[in-house]
């Protein structure tokens, strides 16, 4: 359907109605793996990029109606996403959509896809709860809920945002957080200090919550390697995921986030062997190939496998 020489002619004439015309709502299968690491961004008004996703090399797809649409575009995108969610009815990507700040007409999209079923909504701007519980009842209750935390608010109520089990993921927006602290964007620097205490306790606290923890984008999408110094910090910190603006950074993304397969057969083996001996009453125990393993080594075992 995005192949459509209707949807191009539409779009050439900026002509809104004619591409609300073609939009058909189609039953989605909604995909509920929370198991992604590369969260791809791309604009929704950007018909040759919608047209990629399923040869794309990503477990995620951030359909963006927010930064990088202009106000003149938005509706168009708008309309590109509902064709996209009814093009893909069964997809092995995550289909995230980034909405616009809710008082900045979010909420009315969020109701207008409601029914095309996303996989997950990701509303930025968020302050409160209040902001949070309104989310909630906009959304369709089989659409989760992420948060970009980028406001001064939403800092400081990091621990209180995950108001019930459909908010699922929070997303690090480091440039607008520091600006809307008052901050130079010169101190995202990946030896700072500063960044290091607010990727830790954004980290820790969405893990408390069990919230997915996605790392900051890096705008600059054609330096590979700052990209992978901010990949190697994020990953020795435990950071599993990380927002990506290109393919490149996609596959530099799963190079650094996604398991080998030797760590994968040893958390299996883990996983298995504890499991017998619980059965038997036995939760400590040496092993013959990976030594002594406990409930903790259990327990880091399924996570990893769990992603």
């Amino acid at each position: 359907m995005l192949s459509s020489q209707a949807i191009e002619e539409a779009l050439k004439s900026k002509d809104l109605e004619a591409l609300k015309r073609l939009v058909t709502l189609k039953t989605r299968i909604q995909n509920t793996s929370e198991n992604y690491n590369t969260p791809l961004m791309l604009s929704a008004h950007q018909l040759k990029h919608l047209k990629k996703i399923p040869k794309l090399q990503t477990d995620a797809i951030i359909l963006n109606l927010e930064d990088g649409v202009s106000k003149e575009m938005k509706p168009f995108a708008l309309e590109l996403v509902k064709m996209t969610l009814s093009t893909l009815t069964q997809c092995d990507k995550k289909i995230i959509v980034r909405v616009n700040a809710l008082d900045e007409g979010g909420d009315k999209e969020i109701e207008a896809l409601n029914a095309f079923k996303p996989d997950a909504i990701r509303v930025p701007k968020i302050k409160n709860r209040e902001d949070v519980q309104k989310v909630l009842e906009l959304c369709d209750e089989t659409i989760e809920v992420h948060l970009s935390i980028e406001t001064k608010e939403a800092w400081l109520n990091l621990s209180t945002l995950k108001v019930n089990h459909r908010v699922k993921a929070f997303y690090l927006g480091l440039l607008d957080l520091l600006a809307d602290m008052k901050l130079p964007q010169e101190l995202i620097n990946v030896h700072n200090p500063l960044i290091y205490q607010i990727l830790a306790q954004f980290l820790l606290t969405a893990k408390a919550l069990g919230v997915k923890p996605i790392s900051s984008v890096f705008q600059e999408y054609q330096d590979h390697k700052g990209f992978q110094e901010w990949l190697d910090l994020e990953s020795q910190m435990g950071f599993k995921a990380k927002g990506c603006l290109s393919p490149q950074q996609v596959q530099q993304a799963k190079n650094m986030f996604i398991p080998k397969e030797d760590d994968i057969v040893r958390a299996r083996y883990i996983v298995k062997e504890f499991e017998l001996q619980e059965a038997k009453g036995i939760t400590g125990f040496s092993d013959a190939k990976y030594g002594f393993i406990d409930e903790p080594v259990y327990k880091g075992a399924l996570a990893l496998l769990k992603g």
